[in-house]
């Protein structure tokens, strides 16, 4: 989930690497903007695409990208791209001395550059739920990165529930959106105070709130910034390794990981990451995805529909734009094949800039919440939902931030503008993550992707696309099963569309936005409670 200050981050990465593009001579001349002074790798990376339709393309994208800012404009953006590490940074905090805070310190030979630490007195006395729950930090000294979590245990029987990881997107939002806006066990009221969340997902498992890459939320660090899925990928193991260490109780339980919007890309790697860990000890049960953001060459696709009537909901575009869109696509794909074949700045930054330009740009120009096509943001600051604010003053308050241990972090932030800026200029959003999760299919790993179909930013009918033209063992049989009703087991009321085969299943769900749990909240533990039982098919038998 991140929205505000997307134009200006588009702005700067068409300047990505100081760089413009121009074209001369049928070739890419890449030119410092105050000089001519040439960059070989970047022109053997060009010299890689594979016809010469495919350079004069790319070459005319660029020039258009660049005919839109003044040259001063570019500059002034190109020093600020250059000069990041001076930049104020969202998440402020100070330094952090043990005295202040009580923590048992967890290492562990194998990953000699991590600890874990545990607050020894436990944050119950917020009053956010009557379980066990923990916090603390997962620390790599010499990368001074510090890792936020906070830990509930079910209210159910912990000793044999789930455990389930929670992530949120961004990238550089944290996953305390999950925990006070969606599916935690309480949710926070105008005056600040806890409200308890009846549908919380720990009602029946155990769930670890997880602030990732570092930066996001109560996490921190002073020298390396995380710029990529890819990096993050390791920190996030070497956690759950520490964790499981940390709790054995657990150990046998069934572990998921579940997430929404730039989790798309985060769960997928992640899964990875274990399942290519023979040495681990703990195994993966299942992953599940929320409105993500998986395989954007497909995905982008889903933006005119959608805006036009094609999604179960009224246009929200004129014929013109739709037209417009249309005709745009074509252009956004061949430059995230590129991307896709190439995974590199140079590639994937322009097939972003352009995508979200020409397609994500007209629905926005509309002023209508990203995340629900219904309606406007209730909050003009970015946020879009005034709960967000609400969470957002909460975690600064200083009696909060001493109970969980954060007391060296000076202001919370629900999204970090930072993060969110490095991962647009190294082109990780339009790269591929589709197929990590078919490596995960083919592994035997149950995957449910759910949509609320009243999304826009990360559409049901984009995902509904992806999964169904995944390149997987059973893809074709996937491909051909048909959309039956879901029913909720409590009531029996229809409350969306289920395709399922085998342990690969997409779900739909009626009148929700990009945040399901806030939206649905009684649909969505239905979900999760039927999902973690080992009902993949929800309620449908072949």
């Amino acid at each position: 989930m991140k929205f505000n200050g997307l134009l200006s981050a588009i702005t700067i990465a068409s300047s990505i690497s100081a760089l413009s593009f121009n074209q001369h001579d049928d070739q890419i001349v890449l030119s410092n903007l105050n000089s001519e002074k040439s960059h070989s790798p970047l022109n053997e990376i060009y010299s890689q695409f594979d016809t010469v339709e495919n350079k004069q393309f790319i070459s005319k994208i660029w020039s258009d990208l660049s005919s839109e800012f003044s040259e001063n404009k570019l500059i002034q953006l190109v020093n600020q791209f250059n000069n990041r590490k001076s930049l104020p940074k969202n998440n402020q905090y100070k330094a952090f001395t043990a005295a202040s805070t009580q923590f048992e310190t967890l290492s562990n030979d194998k990953f000699n550059d991590y600890s874990l630490r545990i607050k020894s007195t436990h944050p119950e006395i917020l009053g956010l739920d009557t379980v066990q729950q923990y916090t603390g930090y997962l620390d790599v000294q010499s990368l001074d990165k510090h890792f936020f979590y906070w830990f509930f245990e079910s209210r159910n029987d912990p000793k044999k529930d789930p455990i389930i990881l929670w992530l949120n997107g961004g990238p550089g939002c944290s996953s305390s959106t999950g925990l006070f806006f969606e599916l935690g066990p309480s949710k926070i009221n105008s005056t600040l105070q806890p409200v308890n969340n009846p549908f919380s997902w720990n009602n029946n498992a155990s769930v670890i709130f997880l602030d990732q890459p570092v930066g996001v939320g109560y996490s921190y660090t002073n020298s390396e910034e995380v710029v990529s899925t890819e990096a993050a990928a390791k920190d996030v193991y070497v956690f759950l390794e520490l964790f499981f260490q940390k709790f054995p109780q657990f150990i046998q339980n069934e572990f998921h990981i579940a997430g929404e919007s730039y989790a798309g890309h985060y769960i997928p790697r992640f899964a990875s990451e274990i399942i290519n860990n023979a040495d681990r000890s703990f195994e993966l049960s299942s992953v599940l995805i929320g409105n993500g953001i998986t395989d954007p060459l497909i995905q982008a696709g889903s933006y005119k529909p959608m805006a036009c009537g094609e999604g179960g909901y009224k246009p929200v575009l004129t014929p013109e734009q739709c037209h417009q869109m249309e005709k745009d696509y074509p252009k956004c794909k061949i430059l995230t094949k590129l991307c896709y074949d190439f995974q590199n700045p140079l590639t994937c930054v322009p097939a972003q800039v352009y995508c979200d330009n020409k397609l994500f740009q007209p629905y926005a120009q509309t002023g209508l919440n990203p995340y629900d096509i219904r309606k406007k943001c209730a909050d003009e600051g970015g946020n879009c939902y005034v709960e967000m604010d609400y969470m957002d003053d909460y975690l600064n308050l200083e009696y909060v931030k001493k109970a969980v241990g954060a007391e060296n972090i000076d202001i919370f932030t629900s999204c970090d503008d930072t993060v969110f800026r490095n991962f647009l200029l190294n082109g990780d959003e339009q790269k591929p993550f589709q197929q990590y999760v078919a490596e995960l299919l083919d592994h035997n790993i149950p995957v449910l992707i759910y949509a609320g179909d009243k999304d826009y930013i990360c559409n049901w009918l984009g995902n509904f696309d992806w999964v169904n033209q995944l390149d997987y063992k059973d893809g074709e049989i996937f491909a051909k099963k048909p959309l039956k009703h879901w029913k909720t087991l409590d009531d029996g009321k229809i409350a969306g569309e289920v395709k399922n085969y085998k342990h690969f299943t997409f779900l739909r769900i009626y009148d929700a936005g990009h945040m399901v749990p806030a939206d649905k909240a009684s649909e969505s533990l239905d979900m999760v409670n039927r999902w973690i039982s080992g009902d993949y098919s929800f309620g449908h038998k072949d």
